[in-house]
Formats: structure tokens, sequence, C-alpha cells
């Protein structure tokens, strides 16, 4: 991503923000009808303590000298989370915070301890993917769920792409937007967090090209490095199951991350999913 295109996607990520804020959210009075929805520049620009032209030309896009105070104060501003203001810092400074994967660089290997955690979690659909969604690991009950992804090419192992292009994933999920949500917000602060590898935007283009929902979610999406999530799937086998998603980032060398379906409690799922593996 280059400093043009990285300073359009700041521009929308606080245009985002700052339509989801109502005057009464932040202490300000409502005023005169508004237009938009959300607050004006001019709110954000007095709750931060900048000048309205400085937020303005900011929200823009425009190539101006940022510090990290004045950017901590629209964070404050706009009240983003822990994880949309590090997204907010990587993509306003010019120092991302990851680094690039070097061209050519094979997948992460799972390590033996690491494979023993996915074969110990018999009754938890668990997934390992990488910084780019990539899934890089599965235990046998996350086959059973979702798909056999042995039957797929390693390069079609990627989560975001397999939500919008299977109907395996679509006829699964009874609440199949806020599933999709949830590794979008992931990948957003991913995106945020590897501003300079030029994968994303090439990743980003095709999947727009790929399904016109993905980019009503895109847009609509937050930024989380561990959202936790109820889910309803619709097994074709099982039937109705419910699962809390909760995600795990993997320390070590490699950027992964482990995203675990636990069987929600006071349900039947994790019976039906003993059945199903017994089948």
């Amino acid at each position: 991503m280059n400093k043009e295109m990285r300073l359009q996607v700041l521009s929308e990520f606080l245009k985002m923000q700052r339509a989801k804020l109502t005057p009464d959210a932040v202490g300000l009075p409502e005023g005169t009808r508004r237009r938009t929805p959300g607050l004006r520049r001019e709110e954000v620009a007095q709750l931060a303590g900048v000048s309205t032209t400085w937020y303005t030309w900011l929200e823009q896009g425009r190539d101006i000298r940022m510090s990290s105070s004045v950017l901590d104060s629209i964070a404050s501003a706009l009240r983003l989370t822990v994880d949309e203001r590090k997204y907010l810092f990587s993509l306003a400074l010019d120092s991302p915070a990851g680094s690039l994967r070097p061209a050519g660089e094979e997948q992460p290997v799972i390590s033996p301890s690491l494979a023993k955690i996915l074969e110990e979690l018999r009754s938890c659909p668990t997934i390992i993917s990488d910084r780019r969604c990539q899934i890089v690991g599965w235990n046998e009950a996350a086959s059973h769920v979702f798909l056999d992804f042995d039957r797929l090419e390693p390069g079609e192992r990627n989560m975001i792409r397999l939500l919008f292009t299977r109907q395996e994933f679509r006829r699964l999920a009874g609440n199949w937007d806020q599933f999709v949500r949830g590794f979008l917000a992931i990948f957003r602060a991913y995106y945020g967090q590897y501003v300079e590898d030029e994968w994303y935007e090439a990743f980003l283009a095709e999947m727009k090209e790929t399904d016109p929902a993905f980019l009503r979610l895109w847009e609509s999406s937050e930024v989380s490095t561990a959202p936790e999530v109820l889910l309803e799937f619709r097994h074709a086998k099982a039937g109705k199951m419910h699962f809390h998603l909760t995600s795990l980032q993997v320390q070590g060398g490699a950027d992964l991350r482990c995203s675990i379906y636990t069987p929600a409690p006071d349900t039947d799922t994790e019976r039906k999913l003993k059945r199903l593996l017994e089948r």
C-alpha cells in the first residue's frame, strides 16, 4: 500500500467512525437538523482540540504533519477501541507496526506443540490461520463442521475467500453477516498493521469483484484482534448448533491466530458434535 492509498484508507476509516457517533453520545447538543448521520467534522475537531481545517484535511486524506499526541486526541474524540486506535496509528504514521512477508516465503509451519493442541481440542472445531487469514491448520472437528480442508488446494484455503465463495459457509451460518463481520474485523486489524504489504490491496480488489456483499460488509466492519461472537450453525447432518468463537493470538515468530469454536453451554451442541465425529 503506497502512501497515497494509505491516506485514502485513513480517510475512509475516519468518516466511518465519525458516522457511528451521535452528539448525545459525546455530550454535545443535537443542534439543527443533520443531513448525514453521525458527528460533523467541526464537532470532532472541537472534541479533539484541533482546528476544523486541520481535521478536515486529515479526513480528506491530505499529506499533512501528524503527531502521536494529536492522533491520540482524535482517537479519544472518536471513542476508538484499543484495536481501532492501533489501526489509526498504523495508517496515519509512516511506520508500519509489522514486518513484511518476504516474496516467495512459504506458509508458516504448525509447531508440534500447536499440532498437539489441535488434536486435543476434540470437541471444539479449531482453525489456525496466518495474518492473511490463510488457513494453515485445523482439527478433525473443524473438517466435520465446516468442510474438508484437505480437499482444497493450499492456495484456496483463505477464510475470507471461502466465506464469500463457498455455499457451504452461507448455508451453515444462520447469522452469516455476524459470522463474516468477525473475520473481517480481524482482517482489517491485520490490514492496518501491515500497511506496506501490497498483497492486501490486491486481495481486497479481488474480493470486491467476487461478491458485491463483500464491499458492504467490509465498509461497515469493525476493527478487532480478538472478537468474541456467538454463532448459530445449521449443519446439514447435525442440525442446529451454537458456538462461541474465541480468537487467540499464537505467540511465536509466525503471526498465527487460533480460532476456537466452543459449544455453547446449556445447548445440545456438544452432544451433536460428538455424534457427528462418531459417524
